[in-house]
């Protein structure tokens, strides 16, 4: 921060202060009017020019008598359980300036408690603390927000909050702030927030310019692409053939058609070496399956698990992996693919940043696919930091009838599982728990794995910390009609013939769970249904999700019902991150900080 003193440094570190516009964001704990008043009000305070006639000390009363010169007239004070100090400072014949609330009783005119003020024809502005004041005064003015940036009437609201007018102060006490003030104060927070994340978006050189042929790749394809995935293609192409490391996230639904871009990446970067590193082995799986697949035969492909023998890698274009590619030794790549990078730990993320940066000032190109898309708002946010490309379309429509159910509905429930099953159709039936709790009142796999594997054949468990979890869930597919399980089917395994998830005890997921698990089934067109049993048909969430399919509008109701954690710190996964701006309703007020931003940053 050049912006201040260097003497202020520790001032500004003691009350959390970054930047200028932090330092404005503290707005004052309440005003005082310092005005002489110009007749007495009764029941609000008055500030008064007076002289002490005199003073009567009763015991748990001091009566005073004080002539006010500013009104010409005399009138009485009260002070209640009286300090030595108070009866030093009403000395008789003394001048001085008071403030206190009026009363008006027995034809007198009171000042109760009245509180002896040094400055008048003023409107005393009151901090948390005296440091906060102090630096208000020092570094707060009119010019210094225009020179971050903010436009003049912007600024000049925002000066008027630390140096009120009379109008304001007015208009202020009778109703709070009004619609332009809280714009700007929405604005001048999120303007803030955007420009201390863009600064750290830095730019780094890249190891190498991407520029491999992927035209013919796609010309192969047997089916066409999107508009959104040609684009999304295309934004990656640009980035590639830039000097700069690209760090870039495409974000799109279940099902949209991901590994189609990732593919055509590979191509980008070929002759040179591509790692796409996955979140479990099945995804890795599926990938290298769609690579071998899709790819042309001359790019050389191989899939890193556990379970696979140590070998040179070297020898591969494109090095398909697990977190085992940690324990491997892995050649020099310049593009590195994740997908779900959420889904990642600690570790394995510090591992991916060893990938990513080559040297102190060089980066290969990072791209990251998450199926879990993110609000809007938060995209335009997070778009300070990292590059966005969105896949809304999909190859074809889903068609998935969601139905909130309950006891009651259990019969019903049975007769469509039967019916699916008969059309050799898949039906999983997801349980919050694996062993039976105290706490929830749903059942666990434990308690209803019984029920389902006396009335139905071909039926598979599997759970989180199953040992042989990708091998029943290969077996499900291959040859299942039913599975039992916890959420670990969210993210992994596509089941062409799925057309059934029930979810137990839906109420107790969020909203991306929710629509990751239902996301499942429909993902080649076929009808769908995802049932979501509750003990409580009225709830609210579940009646907004039921609603819709769209990811990118289940992201939004999740924001509105759960809100943002803290992009720059990482901290509050959820919970209210800022104070003024509210990110469900207010992304015109978002896009034109941003915008506004991006202009001064380029001045």
């Amino acid at each position: 921060m050049s912006w201040f003193d260097s003497q202020d440094k520790e001032r500004f570190k003691k009350i959390g202060v970054e930047s200028l516009l932090d330092l404005s964001l503290l707005l004052p704990k309440t005003y005082e009017n310092n005005f002489l008043s110009t007749s007495l009000k009764i029941d609000f305070d008055n500030v008064l020019d007076v002289t002490v006639l005199s003073k009567n000390d009763v015991g748990k009363f001091l009566k005073l008598r004080f002539f006010c010169h500013n009104l010409n007239q005399e009138i009485a004070g009260i002070i209640f359980h009286p300090k030595p100090f108070h009866k030093k400072i009403f000395a008789i014949k003394s001048r001085i300036y008071i403030r206190g609330k009026i009363e008006y009783n027995y034809n007198t005119y009171s000042i109760i408690q009245p509180k002896i003020i040094k400055n008048i024809n003023i409107i005393d502005v009151k901090y948390k603390n005296c440091v906060i004041k102090n630096l208000v005064d020092k570094y707060i003015s009119k010019t210094s927000l225009e020179e971050e940036g903010l436009d003049k009437k912007i600024a000049s609201i925002m000066s008027i909050f630390h140096y009120p007018t009379i109008s304001f102060l007015n208009n202020f006490q009778k109703n709070g702030y009004n619609e332009e003030e809280l714009f700007a104060l929405k604005y001048v927070e999120i303007y803030n927030y955007l420009k201390k994340l863009s600064s750290k978006k830095r730019k780094y050189l890249a190891n190498n310019i991407l520029n491999g042929d992927y035209n013919n790749f796609l010309k192969t394809l047997p089916f066409n692409l999107t508009n959104d995935q040609k684009k999304s293609i295309h934004d990656i192409q640009k980035d590639f053939k830039s000097n700069y490391a690209s760090k870039r996230v495409v974000m799109g639904d279940v099902g949209c058609g991901k590994t189609i871009v990732m593919l055509a990446s590979i191509m980008m970067a070929y002759p040179l070496k591509s790692i796409l590193m996955a979140p479990t082995s099945i995804l890795a799986n599926q990938i290298y399956n769609e690579a071998k697949k899709f790819l042309p035969s001359f790019v050389k492909i191989t899939l890193v698990t556990s379970k696979t023998q140590e070998e040179d890698l070297s020898q591969y274009d494109f090095i398909i992996g697990t977190h085992a590619l940690m324990y491997r030794k892995l050649p020099e790549c310049d593009l590195v693919m994740i997908d779900e990078q959420h889904r990642f730990g600690v570790s394995q993320r510090e591992f991916i940043k060893k990938l990513v940066i080559k040297d102190k000032n060089k980066r290969v190109h990072f791209l990251q696919f998450s199926a879990t898309p993110i609000p809007r708002t938060m995209a335009m946010i997070n778009s300070s930091l990292v590059d966005y490309s969105f896949i809304k379309q999909m190859p074809y429509k889903k068609n998935i009838m969601t139905k909130i159910i309950g006891r009651e509905d259990f019969k019903d429930l049975l007769l469509h599982i039967k019916k699916e099953i008969e059309s050799h159709h898949q039906i999983i039936i997801v349980y919050p728990l694996v062993k039976e709790s105290e706490t929830i009142k749903y059942q666990s796999i434990d308690e209803a794995k019984e029920y389902w594997l006396k009335r139905f054949e071909n039926v598979f468990v599997t759970f989180g910390k199953d040992k042989d979890k990708d091998k029943n869930l290969e077996n499900f597919r291959d040859r299942g009609d039913l599975l039992i399980s916890t959420t670990v089917i969210e993210v992994g395994i596509s089941l062409p013939r799925l057309s059934t998830i029930v979810i137990v005890g839906a109420e107790r997921l969020g909203f991306a769970s929710l629509h990751q698990i239902r996301g499942r089934v429909s993902r080649t067109g076929l009808k769908g249904y995802c049932f979501l049993y509750t003990n409580n048909k009225n709830s609210k969430r579940l009646k907004e999700f039921a609603k819709t399919t769209n990811g990118f509008d289940i992201a939004e109701l999740d924001l509105k019902f759960r809100q943002s954690g803290d992009i720059i710190s990482g901290k509050n996964q959820s919970g209210q991150q800022f104070h003024w701006i509210d990110l469900s309703n207010d992304a015109s007020i978002i896009k034109q900080a941003k915008e506004r931003l991006e202009r001064f940053q380029a001045s």
